[in-house]
């Protein structure tokens, strides 16, 4: 994680959301600071982190759990939304 900066997380982002676009819809907010916000906040937690836990695999294990859960999360709230939607019909 030496060599991830701001800059190029924030690029990895654009990256991953060109394959695969957020629908921000007709919310309020500029994506470019949402994508910082998050960004900042990662890598904060990841400053914290790393001095909490210096293994590497350890806090690998932990970002996936974690990314699991987000997942999971996120599926739940599409599969809530396309059943709201479908009971608008």
């Amino acid at each position: 994680m030496n060599a991830l900066c701001r800059e190029s997380l924030l690029c990895l982002m654009e990256d991953v959301e060109a394959e695969d676009p957020i629908d921000y819809a007709d919310l309020p907010f500029d994506e470019r600071n949402l994508r910082e916000l998050i960004v900042d906040s990662l890598l904060e937690r990841e400053l914290t982190f790393r001095a909490e836990e210096p293994d590497e695999a350890r806090r690998m294990l932990v970002y996936l759990a974690a990314t699991a859960r987000l997942t999971l999360e996120n599926l739940v709230l599409h599969a809530r939304l396309l059943r709201a939607g479908l009971e608008e019909e």
